[in-house]
């Protein structure tokens, strides 16, 4: 009798002929929740997750771009403070109101967010798109905070998300300044310029090398076929072949001679993806001039 019971402790009753009752069950799917739908408790933490959120990026994007380009990188830890100043002042109302704990409620959760791809995935990171995505946060920060503003019947509350949403307004205008001091005391044609180095270190470096090499090495090949064959398909066949070996030969090699950790020239598989495509483009042009 006990291992009766312990035999159906075990396997779940069957609901039906060969099903069992866990099949019959549907699991609930997670959904996001609609914004209409949230209460005052879910806003408050809502935004103080996107306070960090944003907080985050910026110290991202600062860690990004202080290499290559420190006044922006200045600027963007300043917003950075700003955000976790705002967090604070948050976490502070909703305390007042709700008590200690804060729900996890992130923008995934609730409908109506536009997407963000996280900064660690961002291969390359220039000046131009930090700003744009900057612009992007802003505004959809500020106008959260002016519809939520409107919905909560708590002065307090309604005062606070009110002074967040000119806050961000002015981090909007801050980027804007931001870009006419830059260009105008010249750290932005400083960093343009250094913008360009890097471009040339890692694209136009290694395509001409690619491309000079392409178009020397397959004469040899090219002509010998053509000498020994007295045919001009055969020594297209030849010229082909050279093109695609050399262009896979220089592309590996590129990538292999150096990470770029200490040379600043950029990703190695880049460079070695440019090298070996200008390789194979070069000796394309030595089998139609030949």
């Amino acid at each position: 009798m006990a291992g009766q019971k312990l035999q159906e402790i075990v396997q779940p009753r069957r609901s039906g002929p060969g099903l069992p009752f866990a099949a019959c069950q549907s699991t609930p799917e997670v959904m996001a929740k609609a914004f209409h739908d949230l209460s005052e408790q879910e806003i408050l933490a809502l935004a103080i997750s996107q306070e960090e959120d944003d907080a985050r990026i910026y110290g991202d994007f600062a860690e990004r771009l202080r290499g290559a380009y420190p006044a922006t990188a200045v600027a963007l830890g300043k917003m950075q403070q700003e955000e976790s100043d705002h967090r604070h002042r948050l976490i502070d109302a909703y305390r007042a109101r709700f008590g200690e704990h804060i729900p996890l409620i992130r923008r995934s959760d609730v409908k109506g967010f536009v997407g963000r791809k996280p900064v660690w995935l961002m291969r390359t990171l220039t000046v131009a798109q930090v700003r744009r995505e900057i612009e992007v946060m802003e505004f959809e920060t500020r106008r959260f905070y002016e519809v939520v503003a409107q919905r909560t019947s708590d002065s307090g509350i309604r005062q606070l998300l009110g002074d967040l949403a000119a806050a961000e307004r002015e981090h909007s205008e801050l980027a804007e300044r931001l870009d006419k001091e830059q260009t105008s005391s010249g750290a932005r044609a400083e960093e343009e310029a250094t913008q360009r180095r890097i471009f040339v270190l890692q694209v136009v470096q290694p395509g001409l090398a690619g491309l000079m090499d392409g178009s020397v090495s397959t004469l040899a090949p090219v002509f010998a076929a053509a000498f020994a064959t007295r045919s001009s398909h055969d020594a297209f066949l030849v010229g082909l072949a050279a093109s695609v070996g050399a262009g896979i030969s220089m592309g590996f090699a590129e990538a292999l001679s150096d990470d770029g950790a200490i040379s600043g020239r950029g990703h190695p598989w880049l460079r070695g993806t440019v090298c070996g495509f200008m390789t194979a483009l070069g000796g394309s042009g030595t089998r139609c001039r030949t």
